[in-house]
């Protein structure tokens, strides 16, 4: 027999429905000074691009920046536990490139991503990792030792990995330091992302 404050309560139940089920998925995004917008607006960095992009595809998901100007990956793990919330469904763990430009031992870019990697995925929270790829000034040897390790942790945790954050982010789309993306290089940047970040989405 239902109880008369059950009754009561009902209506507002039913209506509450909806909206919990719509409640989006919490995307964050811990990266450096590309996933902070340097030299751009909030509106034109890349993760509000994601952010329109996939809404525009009707996924109910909420990008959650957390990018630092000139963070490496130890920079990354020194705050992962803080930057990346309990809401989290799936973080894109979007470092390394500071660790590039300072000559950072791959191995050391490697463990730290690793310890990341891990204290995530200990939180049952989604990874993908972004790789990158060195610009040709950087040595060889130490430009295959550095792109090569985002292969190896995708590898090892099984996750997904985007080879490369500024893939088709030519000079063109880039501000006038070189490196980072204008305008229209972060809405490259969000297409690229977007079909692997609701591919992710689908499969959890």
């Amino acid at each position: 027999m239902i109880a008369r404050r059950d009754l009561l309560l009902l209506p507002a139940l039913l209506a509450a429905g909806p909206a919990l089920a719509a409640a989006p998925r919490v995307v964050t995004i811990l990266g450096d000074s590309i996933t902070a917008g340097y030299g751009l607006s909030a509106a034109q960095a890349f993760p509000a691009r994601l952010q329109d992009a996939l809404t525009k595809a009707g996924a109910q998901v909420l990008i959650r920046p957390a990018g630092v100007s000139g963070d490496t990956t130890a920079g990354g793990l020194a705050r992962v536990d803080f930057s990346v919330q309990s809401d989290t469904a799936l973080c894109l763990v979007a470092l390394g490139g500071n660790d590039l430009l300072q000559g950072v031992d791959p191995k050391r870019t490697a463990a730290n991503l690793d310890a990341i990697i891990t204290r995530l995925q200990k939180r049952r929270i989604q990874v993908i990792l972004a790789g990158l790829k060195p610009p040709p000034a950087i040595g060889r040897a130490y430009a295959q030792e550095f792109t090569g390790l985002y292969a190896r942790l995708a590898k090892a945790h099984h996750l997904t990995l985007y080879p490369d954050l500024l893939a088709g982010v030519g000079p063109g789309l880039r501000q006038h330091d070189g490196l980072h993306p204008n305008a229209q290089g972060a809405q490259v940047i969000a297409a690229g992302l977007t079909p692997v970040v609701l591919a992710a989405l689908k499969a959890r």
